[in-house]
């Protein structure tokens, strides 16, 4: 009998929309803490300034359409380059944006609170802020991407404190992105031009280190997005290899999916009227993918199967134990559940 953990595809959120209901290129989602999720559409740079591509769509996890807020620009409230958002207590919403080098706060409506930061590399400054997370004290911790950095906050952007530094040796950082936070404090990062996940205690003070540039297991290339579940269970967002992998809580591989979207509730109503569309998608997906250590360009079979990851940027997971793949390049959630062996 197996004893390894399954990962078993849910469903499919979203679908390309540039307005109204619907993702256009998504970073990161944020979890509300009423069942709300909060997808921050990043959109492309070829997109019109000014207009409500770069956005953030409210929604439910069963495919409720619920509005959306924000727009492109550099006005109060408004985005460029969006990376990540977090969610606090109150259910106040931070969204980091590393082209105006500055952290936005919106209420849970989307009703825009305030604002801080500026470019720099002093005390409380930004070079491209990325990934979000606040602490078991309820600070928030700022990946400051080209500082090489992770600085934090008060919810009221009170500069706390900051550590790392750049290299290639323990502890430190070489353009970090994403972030997370386990239950009893440490801090996870996930080290992107050194390819590997490193993890800090609550002071910042480093512990460990897992990976190494490749495409076996284990083995990352350019890991975007991290976070942990109650048990420990450490979920890696492995953007260049456009899988996620699964370790323990001490680094050992355990699992990787590449993914299985099915079709959403708004790809459906599309379909309906697209069927020529829809045939070609499912040819698409009766190839098989390949081993990825047999993948010549790992990217290009993702890019030609369309239920697999395509750019997968970040990975959360709810109190309920569903898993949270941001597909980026497909406009789209991929949910998963972690079932016990």
């Amino acid at each position: 009998m197996s004893t390894e953990t399954v990962y078993r595809y849910s469903h499919t959120i979203g679908f390309y929309a540039q307005v109204g209901r619907g993702f256009n290129n998504p970073v990161d989602v944020g979890l509300g803490h009423d069942g709300i999720l909060y997808v921050l559409n990043r959109a492309g740079a070829d997109v019109e300034l000014r207009m409500p591509y770069k956005r953030v769509t409210m929604c439910t996890v069963e495919e409720d359409y619920l509005g959306d807020f924000g727009s492109g620009g550099t006005g109060d409230g408004q985005l460029m380059w969006p990376v990540a958002i977090a969610i606090d207590d109150e259910g106040q919403v931070y969204i980091s944006d590393e082209a105006l080098q500055r952290i936005s706060v919106f209420d849970k409506r989307g009703k825009y609170l305030g604002k801080w930061g500026i470019h720099g590399r002093g005390v409380g400054e930004f070079d491209r802020p990325a990934g979000l997370a606040f602490d078991r004290d309820g600070n928030l911790l700022v990946v400051d991407g080209l500082n090489n950095r992770i600085q934090t906050y008060t919810r009221d952007g009170t500069f706390l404190g900051s550590w790392g530094r750049a290299g290639h040796g323990e502890g430190e950082l070489n353009l970090p992105w994403g972030i997370a936070v386990d239950r009893i404090g440490q801090i996870y990062v996930a080290d992107w031009r050194n390819d590997r996940v490193q993890k800090f205690d609550p002071q910042g003070r480093y512990l460990a280190s897992f990976g190494q540039p490749g495409r076996g297991q284990g083995a990352f290339h350019r890991p975007a997005g991290v976070a942990v579940d109650h048990a420990g269970t450490i979920y890696v967002a492995d953007w260049g290899n456009h899988r996620i992998q699964v370790l323990g809580p001490d680094g050992a591989f355990l699992s990787q999916f590449r993914g299985e979207a099915g079709l959403s509730k708004w790809a459906q109503d599309y379909f309906i009227a697209n069927q020529d569309e829809l045939e070609e998608r499912h040819k698409a997906d009766l190839e098989p993918p390949l081993p990825l250590s047999a993948c010549d360009d790992p990217r290009e079979e993702s890019a030609s199967i369309e239920k697999l990851f395509w750019g997968p940027t970040a990975v959360k997971v709810d109190a309920q134990g569903r898993i949270y793949v941001v597909d980026s390049c497909r406009h789209r959630i991929q949910v998963y559940r972690k079932e016990a062996p």
